[in-house]
């Protein structure tokens, strides 16, 4: 049969959550074609060819970083359907584009799909929220529907284990692939039996514990006067653990600047950011001022700096918060 609907999604926590709100609805095809990958290959669009009167849906993936093959998939003939929170930079005015961005810092892909299931699927944007350095909004969220403590912590960790298992260089570095992360989730209108029935929540809970563990050890590189800047070694537990150290630290000391360093397996690095919500100069900005950086107002990255402008980089971000 003729394939109709696409959809590219972060392999986060977030993308992973929307993904199964989405499915759980009805909203997707019974045999969507997916695209995924680790957090940071956000180019995903470029990997998905649709012919005219078919269906592109994308999760949690900046257009701005996208916007050729949008306009490619457009000019097709297929339409595009987006959801997404990140920086997006001028939007195509065509009537087969369709967008739900919003780049406020309180909500996240997930949160904004809720918006648009009015709730239904609630319990799976919770997990995303959280999963996504969202403490604040996902413990509303939940309050509002009633959800006991016992069960917002389940959901808590649940969020942090898909987000931790997003990050690494290739997906050699991860526990799941993304798309097999997303057919273990498949069958769960509730994400709390997810918990307690997949074996797959019990592999990533003891990896992240023992990744953890090791991050535990790490002191500091560098510290100014509103920032701090953290260097993790070239090693898979390092890489797999930077999104969740780096929302973990930013949590401990809020009112500054949280940049972590993680070597790549090429030697040279990528950047996480988390700042405060009133911070000088927002994290999306901060980075977008690199060649290969982008994000969100509290929360960005960038994906490639060259080992040899490290010290010039370190230099920059904490003169850029002081």
């Amino acid at each position: 049969m003729k394939m109709l609907d696409h959809c590219a999604f972060n392999g986060d926590a977030d993308g992973l959550c929307a993904l199964q709100q989405l499915r759980l609805a009805g909203e997707l095809a019974a045999g969507v074609r997916l695209v995924s990958g680790v957090k940071r290959d956000i180019g995903l669009l470029d990997r998905v060819q649709a012919d005219p009167g078919e269906r592109v849906t994308v999760l949690d993936i900046s257009h701005e970083q996208n916007r050729t093959d949008v306009a490619r998939l457009l000019d097709s003939g297929a339409r595009v359907r987006y959801f997404d929170h990140h920086f997006a930079g001028e939007l195509p005015g065509h009537p087969a584009f369709e967008s739900f961005i919003d780049p406020a810092a309180d909500v996240c892909t997930s949160l904004l799909v809720d918006r648009y299931l009015t709730g239904r699927f609630h319990r799976w944007a919770v997990v995303a929220a959280f999963g996504d350095g969202m403490a604040g909004p996902a413990r509303a969220l939940a309050e509002r529907h009633g959800l006991d403590a016992a069960d917002i912590d389940a959901l808590a960790e649940l969020g942090e284990l898909l987000n931790y298992n997003a990050y690494g260089d290739s997906l050699d570095d991860l526990h799941f692939d993304p798309l097999a992360l997303a057919a273990e989730l498949a069958p769960y209108d509730d994400p709390l039996d997810f918990i307690g029935q997949s074996p797959s929540f019990a592999r990533l809970r003891e990896g992240y514990g023992a990744d953890m563990a090791a991050a535990a050890r790490l002191e500091p590189w560098l510290v100014g006067e509103g920032a701090t800047l953290y260097r993790l070694p070239a090693e898979p537990w390092a890489r797999r653990v930077s999104g969740v150290l780096a929302n973990q630290l930013a949590a401990r000391d809020p009112r500054r600047a949280l940049g972590l360093l993680s070597a790549r397996a090429d030697g040279d690095w990528t950047f996480s950011l988390r700042v405060a919500a009133d911070a000088s100069l927002e994290a999306d900005a901060f980075c977008r001022g690199f060649a290969t950086g982008g994000g969100r107002k509290r929360a960005a990255g960038i994906n490639h700096l060259p080992a040899g402008a490290l010290q010039e980089f370190a230099d920059t971000f904490l003169g850029s918060y002081q």
